[in-house]
């Protein structure tokens, strides 16, 4: 399909052939909702623990005698029933890793960059590059391009530590190289801004 190429004044200085086999297939939900699922369970540390009875200090000596005080038996004061005793049950370091196959991963991405496709939220502008850190600079691009009060995902087409940083204080702005993105990072934003040379990265990576 051939889609409309801008300037960072905003206006379109030509047309670029995207893939329809990326940009233009039918969206799969399932293939989406399996590869957030996996972005976020990724994110989970599952590092929370806590101490069994016989991992919690001290209680090696019976409390008081068997019989002959009238009340409960006790034979540590690490029991679970005291105050400071070990746990029942508690939680455990778990592995929340999901292992998402390769080509459902591709699958949703594709599914993910044709969504905001069909939607008209996908901008390819021209190759955009900063000789020094210029915040005031990038957020005046995204003004002309009307994209400055919107969440949006700039793609790179490699690293760029200049454009990375002028973005980086902008509101709303997530700036990333486009062979590295997510499902999530895609349907996460409202607009997705392409550098041209950024669209081969693309297709390179995710086409089959």
């Amino acid at each position: 399909m051939l889609v409309d190429v801008y300037t960072k004044e905003g206006q379109v200085s030509g047309q670029v052939e995207l893939r329809d086999d990326i940009f233009g297939i039918e969206p799969k939900d399932n293939a989406m909702h399996q590869a957030v699922v996996a972005y976020l369970a990724h994110q989970r540390q599952g590092n929370a623990k806590t101490k069994i009875r016989s991992e919690v200090s001290g209680g090696g000596k019976k409390p008081w005698k068997q019989k002959g005080r009238g009340t409960a038996r006790s034979g540590s004061s690490r029991s679970p029933v005291w105050v400071g005793g070990g746990t029942v049950h508690g939680p455990k370091p778990h592995d929340y890793v999901y292992i998402l196959p390769k080509k459902l991963g591709r699958l949703a991405r594709k599914s993910a960059f044709s969504l905001r496709m069909k939607e008209n939220n996908l901008v390819v502008i021209e190759d955009l590059t900063f000789n020094n850190i210029k915040t005031k600079q990038f957020a005046e691009v995204l003004k002309k391009l009307n994209l400055n009060d919107k969440k949006t995902l700039f793609l790179l087409a490699g690293t760029d530590n200049n454009v990375y940083l002028s973005g980086r204080n902008i509101a709303k702005l997530t700036v990333q190289p486009a062979d590295k993105i997510s499902t999530y990072d895609i349907l996460s934003h409202k607009k997705i801004v392409l550098l041209k040379s950024a669209v081969e990265v693309i297709e390179k990576t995710f086409g089959n």
